[in-house]
C-alpha cells in the first residue's frame, strides 16, 4: 500500500509512464531534522539516499538513539509475549499514531523498563509459589496413598500381609541364604503416570527382584499448575543401604520425586492435617499475585500496540538520520533525496510543519540538483489498479519513462484468462466470491487479517472479478454453463436430415422438436450436423455465441476445436502487434529515428507478411467460403473438401512449393488441361481430389506470396545491421550513443552487434514460438469443458437418473460432492491454471516486444507501509 497525501488525489496520474523525479538536496537545521523527517515519513513521498556508505552502523551519529530504540524494542516484545501467553487481546487502534517527540523516549523507556522488571518480579515469585505448592500436593498426595494402605481398619490385615511377604524377601535371598532380620524400609514418592510401568520393570530387573513396589494414581489433577500432567504415587518396600542407593539413583533417573513420609500413623496424620492447611495459604497467595499479574498485563495490553507504533516510528527516524552527512559546524544535516516532481511542493509543505513542530526559527531548505543519473521509477497507484502493477512488477520494474504495461493488462490479462476459463457457471462463482470480498473490504481490512492465502485472494479481488465478468461472456460465446448449453433463441439447425444416421424427418425446426420426435421414435442415434444438410440458412446464425444444438452432436469437438484454434492465433497476433505498437510508443518517446524506422518497421513488415497475413487468411476462410458449392474470388468452389488448408499453404509459401492455380487440376471434355472452370465440369472429381485444398485460392496468390516472403526475409538484415553500424558512425563523430551501449565510458562495436543479434533472433523465432503459444487459450478452453463435462456425467447424470425412494437423498449427496469438485477442481485448481497461462502470455508473449523491466522501483520513506510489514499484512 503506498503513502499518498491527501493533495495528491487532484493531480495528474502518472499510469502509463512513470512519474517525473527530481533529485534533492535538503538543508535541516539538527535540533528541527527529526520532526522534518518524522513529517515526510508520514507524507511517505521521499526516497533517502545513504551518503554515508563508508561509515558502519557504530560510526554513525545517531547509533546510541538506535541502540536505545532497539532496546525497546526488545522489552516490547517481551511483554507483549507475556500478554499473548496469558491469553489477553491486544487493543489495536485505527486512529493515527503520531511520532513522538525525541523528548518522549526517556518516559518510555521509564514505562518499559517498569513493566518488564515487575513482570519478571512476578515470574520469579510465581515460579517459586508454584514449585511449593506442586511439592506440597505432592507430599499431601503421598500421605493420603500411604494412610490408605496402612492406616485403614479394612486393609490393615492386608498392610500386614504386605508387609509379612516383605520380610520374608529381606530374610532370604533368592539363593534361600539367611540374611538375619534386616530393618525394613519405606520410600515414596511422586512419577509420571505414562513412566509407572517402565519403572517397575526397571526396578525388578536392576534390584533382582528384592525391591516390592506399589503404585496409585494421584486422585485429580493439579489445577493451578502441571494440570496436563498426571502423575501416581509410588511406595518402595525394601532392605540394605546398597539397595537404598540403587532406588535413590534409579528414581532420580526417571525424574521421580522422593518425599519423607513419617512411620507412625499419628505423626501422618498430623503431617496431612499440617500441608492441607499450608496448601490454603499458600492458594490465597498464588490467586493475589496471579490477580497483580492479571492487572498489569491488561493495563500493557491496552498501550503495547500504540508504544510498539511509536518505537518503530522513532526508529525508521533515527535510521533515516544516519543516512545524513553533517556539515562543518555540526549544526545542519545535509540529505539528497528522490523526489516526484509533482510532490514537491507537498514536502515543502511538510517541512514547514516540523519546523514549527519542533519550534524552531531556521527554515529548511530544499534545492533541485541537476544530475545525470537514471531516476527511480515510480507510479501512481490505487486499490484497483495495484494489482495488476503487482503482475508486472513481478516480471520487472519498468525502465524510467518507459510505457508501463499494467494499463493494458486491466483488460487483456482477465479476457484471456476468461477465453481459457469460459463457462458461465463457474464464472458466477468466481465473480460472486470477488464481490463479497469488494463489498466487505472495509471490514476485512479492520480485521487485519494475516493469513498469506487470503491475503493474496483478496489483494488480487478487483482482477479475480474482471477474471469473472470476462469469463461470463466467454461462457456466453461458448454457450457452455457446467458442460451444458442453454437455448435462450431458437436454433439455426434445421432437422430435415441428418447425413450419417440417414434419418429424414422433414419441417422440423429447432432443438426442441428434435428432441419430442427422437423421443417418440424411441431410437437412439448419433446426430452428426453437417451444414450442408442441416444448416437453416433462412434463419441466419444464432444470434450471439455458439449455437445450443452443437451441445447434442458428435462433431461438437470438430468444430469448437478448429473455432478455438484459430481464435487463438487471432487473439495472439493481435496482442503482439499490439506490443509492436507500444514499441514505437516508447521509440518516439526517446526520439529514436532509428529504432523507428530500422528496428519498429521491419518488425511489422515481419510480423504483417507472414502472421498478420495468415489472420486475413483465417477472416477470409471464414466469411466467403460456405459449406456446399459456391463460386468464391471467381472460381468455384466445390466444396468443404476443397476449402484451403490454411497451415500447409503457410508451410508451401515458406518452400516456395510449386501449386496448381484453383481448387484442383481438372481437365474439360476435350483432355486438354484447364484450370478455367466451366459448365462441363463434373463435380465429383472436385470432391474426390484430394489435393484440391493445397491450391492457390484467389487471383495472384503466387505472386502476393512470393512478395510478401522477400519482404520478411529482408527486413531481418535491417534490424540486424543498420543499428549498430548507426551507433558506430555516431561514436565515431564523439556524438552521445546513450548509455545502454557503453560500459565505463568504453564502446565496444562487438558488444553492440551481438546484442543486436541476440534481440534480432529473438523476434525472428519468437513470432514464430509466441504464436504456437497462444494456442494454449484454444487448449485450456478444451481441458476446462472436458473436465466440467466429465464431472457433470460422473456425478449429476447417475444421480438423476437414480429410481425410487433412495433418488432424492441420493441427488442431495452428490450435489453435494459434485459442487465440492467444481469449486475445488474446476474453480480453484483450473482457475489457477488459467491464471498462470495468462501470466505467461503477458510476460513472455506480449511484455517481450516492447518491456525490458530493468528499472529500480521508487521505494519512499513511508511510515504507512512498514508498520503493515510489522503487523505481517505486508511484504
Amino acid at each position: 500500500m503506498a503513502c499518498l497525501p491527501a493533495s495528491r488525489k487532484f493531480k495528474e496520474p502518472s499510469i502509463f509512464r512513470s512519474a517525473d523525479m527530481s533529485l534533492c538536496q535538503l538543508f535541516l537545521q539538527t535540533d528541527a531534522a527529526y520532526q522534518c523527517v518524522a513529517e515526510l515519513g508520514e507524507a511517505g513521498m521521499v526516497q533517502f539516499r545513504d551518503l554515508n556508505e563508508e561509515m558502519n552502523s557504530y560510526q554513525r551519529k545517531f547509533v546510541n538513539e538506535v541502540r536505545r530504540c532497539d532496546e525497546m524494542d526488545r522489552k516490547l516484545r517481551f511483554i507483549e509475549d507475556e500478554i499473548t501467553n496469558d491469553g489477553v487481546t491486544v487493543i489495536e487502534t485505527f486512529d493515527k499514531i503520531r511520532s513522538p517527540q525525541p523528548k518522549d523516549m526517556n518516559d518510555l523507556e521509564a514505562s518499559f523498563e517498569k513493566i518488564e522488571e515487575e513482570l519478571l518480579n512476578i515470574n520469579k515469585s510465581t515460579k517459586a509459589l508454584k514449585d511449593s505448592h506442586i511439592q506440597l500436593w505432592e507430599m499431601n498426595q503421598v500421605i493420603e496413598k500411604v494412610k490408605t494402605l496402612m492406616d485403614a481398619g479394612h486393609t490393615r490385615h492386608h498392610a500386614s500381609s504386605v508387609i509379612s511377604q516383605v520380610a520374608g524377601l529381606i530374610e532370604h535371598d533368592v539363593e534361600g541364604k539367611d540374611r538375619g532380620g534386616t530393618e525394613l524400609k519405606l520410600v515414596t514418592g511422586v512419577i509420571r503416570r505414562e513412566k509407572v510401568r517402565a519403572f517397575e520393570q526397571f526396578l525388578w530387573r536392576m534390584c533382582k527382584g528384592k525391591v516390592f513396589i506399589r503404585s496409585h494414581d494421584c486422585d485429580g489433577e493439579h489445577d493451578l499448575f502441571d494440570g496436563d500432567e498426571e502423575k501416581s504415587v509410588f511406595i518402595l518396600f525394601f532392605s540394605g543401604e546398597q539397595l537404598a542407593q540403587k532406588v535413590s539413583k534409579i528414581c532420580n533417573g526417571f525424574h521421580a520425586r522422593i518425599y519423607d513420609c513419617p512411620e507412625e500413623p499419628h505423626a501422618r496424620l498430623q503431617a496431612h492435617t499440617d500441608i492441607s492447611q499450608r496448601l490454603t495459604d499458600l492458594n490465597n497467595v498464588i490467586e493475589k499475585t496471579l490477580e497483580h499479574r492479571t492487572r498489569v498485563i491488561t493495563a500493557a495490553a491496552s498501550s503495547v500496540y500504540i508504544w510498539k507504533i511509536k518505537v518503530l516510528k522513532m526508529k525508521m527516524i533515527f535510521h533515516t538520520l544516519n543516512m545524513f552527512s553533517i556539515d562543518v559546524t555540526q549544526k545542519c544535516l545535509i540529505a539528497e533525496c528522490w523526489i516526484p516532481t509533482n510532490d514537491l511542493d507537498d514536502i515543502r509543505a511538510a517541512l514547514r510543519e516540523g519546523t514549527i513542530a519542533a519550534g524552531s526559527l531556521v527554515h529548511p531548505v530544499l534545492n533541485e540538483m541537476e544530475h545525470h543519473e537514471t531516476p527511480p521509477t515510480h507510479f501512481t497507484l490505487n486499490k484497483f489498479t495495484q494489482g495488476y502493477q503487482n503482475i508486472v512488477n513481478a516480471y520487472g520494474m519498468a525502465d524510467y519513462k518507459e510505457l508501463n504495461p499494467a494499463p493494458w493488462c486491466i483488460i487483456s490479462f482477465p479476457f484471456l484468462f476468461g477465453v481459457m476459463f469460459g463457462d458461465m457457471g463457474h464464472a458466477i462463482i468466481m465473480l460472486l466470491s470477488a464481490l463479497m470480498f469488494i463489498i466487505f473490504e472495509k471490514k476485512l481490512i479492520a480485521m487485519k487479517i494475516k493469513d498469506e492465502i487470503f491475503n493474496t485472494f483478496f489483494g488480487g479481488r478487483y482482477i479475480v472479478m474482471l477474471m469473472g465478468l470476462f469469463s461470463l461472456y466467454t461462457g456466453f460465446i461458448y454457450n457452455d454453463i457446467y458442460s451444458k448449453s442453454i437455448n435462450l433463441m431458437s436454433s439455426s439447425w434445421a432437422t430435415g436430415a441428418n447425413n450419417n444416421s440417414c434419418w429424414e424427418w422433414q419441417g422440423l425446426k429447432g432443438v426442441e422438436e428434435w428432441e419430442v420426435t427422437a423421443a417418440n421414435a424411441n431410437q437412439t442415434f448419433e446426430i452428426m450436423l453437417d451444414p450442408i444438410y442441416c444448416y437453416d440458412k433462412e434463419t441466419g446464425p444464432y444470434i450471439f455465441g455458439l449455437d445450443p444444438v452443437w451441445n447434442l452432436a458428435t462433431n461438437k469437438l470438430n468444430f469448437l476445436n478448429t473455432m478455438k484454434m484459430k481464435s487463438a492465433v487471432i487473439l495472439g497476433i493481435m496482442q503482439m502487434t499490439f506490443g509492436l505498437f507500444v514499441s514505437l510508443g516508447n521509440h518516439i518517446y526517446n526520439r529514436s529515428l532509428v529504432d523507428v524506422f530500422f528496428m519498429f518497421i521491419p518488425q511489422m513488415l515481419f510480423l504483417s507478411c507472414i502472421f498478420i497475413y495468415l489472420c486475413v487468411q483465417i477472416l477470409v476462410k471464414w466469411i466467403f467460403f460456405p459449406a456446399d458449392a459456391a463460386w468464391v474470388f471467381g472460381r468455384f468452389y466445390p466444396g468443404s473438401n476443397c476449402a484451403p488448408n490454411l497451415l500447409i499453404g503457410l508451410i508451401n509459401m515458406f518452400m516456395m512449393t510449386p501449386r496448381v492455380d484453383g481448387f484442383g487440376e481438372f481437365k474439360n471434355t476435350s483432355g486438354i488441361p484447364d484450370y478455367q472452370i466451366g459448365d462441363d465440369v463434373n463435380l465429383d472429381d472436385f470432391k474426390n481430389d484430394p489435393n484440391c485444398g493445397l491450391a492457390f485460392w484467389y487471383p495472384g496468390e503466387s505472386l502476393a506470396e512470393k512478395v510478401l516472403l522477400i519482404v520478411a526475409v529482408v527486413s531481418i538484415p535491417l534490424m540486424l545491421l543498420v543499428k549498430p553500424f548507426y551507433i558506430k558512425w555516431r561514436h565515431s563523430r564523439g556524438m552521445s550513443i546513450g548509455h545502454s551501449h557503453s560500459e565505463d565510458g568504453e564502446f565496444s562495436f562487438g558488444d553492440v552487434m551481438v546484442y543486436q543479434a541476440i534481440h534480432t533472433i529473438e523476434f525472428a523465432l519468437g513470432c514464430i514460438s509466441h504464436t504456437a503459444s497462444y494456442l494454449r487459450l484454444w487448449a485450456l478452453s478444451l481441458a476446462h469443458a472436458q473436465l466440467s463435462e466429465v464431472l457433470w456425467t460422473m456425478l449429476l447424470d447417475m444421480a438423476l437418473k437414480i429410481p425410487g425412494w433412495i433418488g432424492a437423498p441420493a441427488q442431495f449427496i452428490i450435489f453435494f460432492i459434485f459442487g465440492t469438485l467444481a469449486v475445488a477442481i474446476l474453480v480453484l485448481m483450473e482457475g489457477l491454471s488459467a491464471f498462470l497461462h495468462a501470466l505467461r502470455l503477458h510476460w513472455v508473449e506480449f511484455q517481450s516486444k516492447f518491456y525490458s523491466g530493468n528499472g529500480v522501483g521508487f521505494e519512499p520513506f513511508c511510515f504507512e507501509k512498514q508498520i503493515r510489514i510489522a503487523e505481517g499484512l505486508d511484504v
